[in-house]
């Protein structure tokens, strides 16, 4: 189902994991259960994974996670804020250790000058840690999308193991 070489990040993720007696939780839009589909499709996952949110619109983003419906109306849920504060919610609404978060546009439709498809915005926090922002515009189709954003998601609670 998935690549192999992003199979393989993910043994090395939960492996780090482990070592480092980390776990991990997330928050996922237009990724849509694929980076939590990822993660528990390694065998023995559940030591590592604690729970994701797939928050695919604005009001679960807002009930499940704590994004500010104010900051959703005036800045659209595809922006740095929102997905600062959906790891932030991850961190806050579980136990989890790390904590990344997925809000962008997949298309092939809703994009626009400002936001245009492929632009998405990743928060990867480690608890007691500051939240790091990524922001990245991809190429290709809608899985092809996707499945970048899941790779860029893993890279990110990789570093964030690590430090």
């Amino acid at each position: 189902m998935y690549p192999t070489p992003l199979l393989e990040k993910a043994e090395r993720l939960l492996q780090l994991c482990r070592q480092n007696k980390l776990t991990i939780a997330f928050a996922e839009s237009c990724t849509g259960g694929l980076i939590g589909g990822l993660l528990t499709s390694v065998s023995g996952s559940s030591d590592v994974v604690l729970r994701g949110f797939i928050t695919y619109d604005n009001v679960a983003k807002k009930e499940l996670l704590g994004v500010p419906q104010e900051l959703l109306d005036t800045l659209g849920a595809v922006c740095e804020p929102v997905a600062r504060k959906m790891a932030e919610g991850v961190i806050d609404h579980s136990a989890a250790d790390l904590a990344v978060s997925v809000t962008g546009i997949a298309g092939p439709g809703g994009g626009s000058a400002q936001k245009p498809v492929g632009l998405v915005h990743f928060g990867c926090l480690k608890r007691g840690m500051e939240t790091v922002h990524a922001r990245e515009v991809f190429k290709g189709n809608r899985q092809e999308v996707r499945l970048q954003a899941v790779e860029k998601a893993i890279d990110l609670l990789t570093e964030a193991a690590q430090a």
